[in-house]
């Protein structure tokens, strides 16, 4: 199982209580150079210094290293990869969200949301490009 924020070698780091942002001038220039002619940014979610971006192809996850943050490891995962996925909704005493998506060739990556964050939504984009 693959988690997305503090990584060892090889495996993606874990990204934790993301809530949701504006493709904004913080985000948009780092991924901008990544996207292919006509793919689009849909959502992004951001923690402390690491966000993802869902791209209308592929879940983009970036990783923010370094005591400046000028170090940045990209994860792409293309959507055509995932062969299944689920979401958890925050409850009274869990207050987050989670949203866990299987990869062909990777396996489970988790991703955890703000209560606040609406998951169904993200769930339903998800499936969008999934089936």
């Amino acid at each position: 199982m693959y988690f997305f924020g503090a990584g060892i070698a090889g495996v993606p780091p874990r990204f934790r209580c993301l809530h949701q942002t504006r493709c904004g001038t913080d985000i948009a220039p780092s991924v901008a150079p990544l996207l292919i002619p006509g793919e689009q940014m849909v959502s992004c979610f951001k923690a402390v210094r690491d966000f993802v971006v869902f791209t209308d192809k592929r879940l983009i996850a970036v990783n923010v290293q370094g005591i400046t943050g000028k170090k940045r490891d990209f994860t792409s995962l293309p959507y055509s990869k995932i062969q299944a996925f689920s979401i958890e909704t925050a409850g009274t005493f869990d207050i987050d969200a989670e949203l866990d998506l299987w990869f062909s060739g990777l396996g489970k990556v988790r991703l955890e949301f703000k209560g606040g964050s609406d998951i169904r939504q993200l769930g339903h984009m998800v499936a969008s490009y999934v089936l």
